[in-house]
Order: structure tokens, then C-alpha cells, then sequence
């Protein structure tokens, strides 16, 4: 049986909140329920745990358990990790892209049993341009080939042992600056293969991107 683990324990300073970010009312409901709730429609879940905020885990969604999350992001995981039990495959999830459905968690964890991978992550094409700066930000360095390139999204699904190692023997530095548990998997050897995640799957950073998930949410529920 698998194990969830939610990633909300942002302060989300660049949403303008005086809430952490994954707490914020979201068509409804705080932002973090969304996710909750779509993981709560998997059979497979066994158990889901939610990484908040220290001072905020009496707000953890009904149907999912409270941890405290750390100052970076694979310290959150890792306290997560730590209080989800036993359970393989790992689902790691962030609450700041409340839009992920259902579904999407189901195909990533069909791939990961149908591939033998060691990972499977969410992503979508890079439509964009992308140019490569120097170091001062502003000159242009090269443009890359985006015919292969994809931005990342969550979820990631794991096998345990692999996540666990990842978390395990990776350097202070590297958990401090991951902002990618599947990075950290790939610097151990680990084989990680890519799902669509669709472009609705967005990461919810500023004002903007909130008011369009309300948008889209308001649409999918009617």
C-alpha cells in the first residue's frame, strides 16, 4: 500500500498572505484540502501525511496526519517520511498545486509499477523559449533545445528505498538547495521517468496564479 506525503509547511511570502501559503482559502476551502482530497479518492493510499508549519498542524485536513515541516524542503519531506509508517511506493506531493487530479496520481503510480523506475514525475513540455544566462543575470549565454526539455511538477512517486537512500546519504548542502526530491534521487544512480502532468497543473506562487486556480477549480466543480 502506498503513502502520501503532502508538502505545505511554506509561508508563501510571495502570495502577499498573512497565512501560510497552503492554508489559504482556495475556492472554498484551504488550498491544502485540495490535495488531500484528491489522494483520499485512491484506493492505494494507505496513509496520508501533511508537513506543516510548526505552529499550524492543529490546521491538517481531516483524513490526513500532522508533521512538522523543516526550513527547507527535503527536511519537510524527510519529517514526513519519517511519520508516514510503512508503505511503498512514496507519493510526494506539494499543496501549492492544488489542481493535480486524482488521476494523474493514479498514472503516475501505474508507470511506476508498469516501468520498474526507481521514480515517476509530473511534468509538462516546455513551450517557452529558454535562454542560459552568465552569471550577471542578464547576458545571454546560449538558447537551449527545448524539443527536450520539461518543466517539473509534482507529484513524484517513489520506491521507498530509493527516496529513503536519496534523503539518507545526500550532503547538508544538497537537501538544503533540492527543490526537486527526484534530483536527489538522480544523483544516486537512481532511474526517474517522466508523466504528463498536463498544463492545468500548475504551481500556485503569487496572487496571480491563485486567483487563476480559482478560476479553473470553480470550473471543474461546476
Amino acid at each position: 500500500m502506498a503513502v502520501a506525503l503532502v508538502v505545505a509547511a511554506g509561508r508563501g511570502e510571495r502570495l502577499g498572505s498573512r497565512r501560510p501559503k497552503a492554508l489559504v482559502s482556495l475556492a472554498g476551502k484551504p488550498m491544502v484540502q485540495w490535495s488531500v482530497d484528491a489522494l483520499r479518492e485512491i484506493p492505494g493510499v494507505e496513509r496520508i501525511v501533511v508537513a506543516l508549519p510548526a505552529d499550524e498542524l492543529d490546521a491538517v485536513p481531516a483524513g490526513a496526519i500532522a508533521t512538522a515541516g523543516g526550513k527547507a524542503r527535503s527536511e519537510s519531506v524527510r519529517n514526513a517520511l519519517a511519520a508516514s509508517g510503512e508503505g511503498d511506493p512514496v507519493i510526494v506531493h506539494d499543496a501549492a498545486r492544488p489542481l493535480a487530479p486524482a488521476e494523474l496520481f493514479v498514472t503516475a503510480l501505474a508507470e511506476l509499477e508498469r516501468s520498474g523506475a526507481d521514480a515517476v514525475i509530473a511534468a509538462t513540455k516546455v513551450s517557452d523559449t529558454i535562454k542560459e544566462v552568465e552569471v550577471d543575470g542578464h547576458t545571454v549565454r546560449r538558447t537551449l533545445d527545448r524539443s527536450n526539455l520539461w518543466a517539473v511538477q509534482t507529484p513524484q512517486v517513489f520506491r521507498r528505498p530509493a527516496l529513503e537512500r536519496a534523503l539518507r546519504d545526500a550532503s547538508a548542502e544538497m537537501l538544503a538547495t533540492a527543490t526537486d526530491d527526484a534530483w536527489l534521487v538522480e544523483q544516486f544512480g537512481g532511474t526517474v521517468r517522466l508523466v504528463d502532468g498536463g498544463a492545468q497543473n500548475i504551481k500556485v506562487t503569487s496572487a496571480t496564479d491563485l486567483r487563476l486556480a480559482e478560476l479553473l477549480l470553480t470550473a471543474r466543480t461546476g
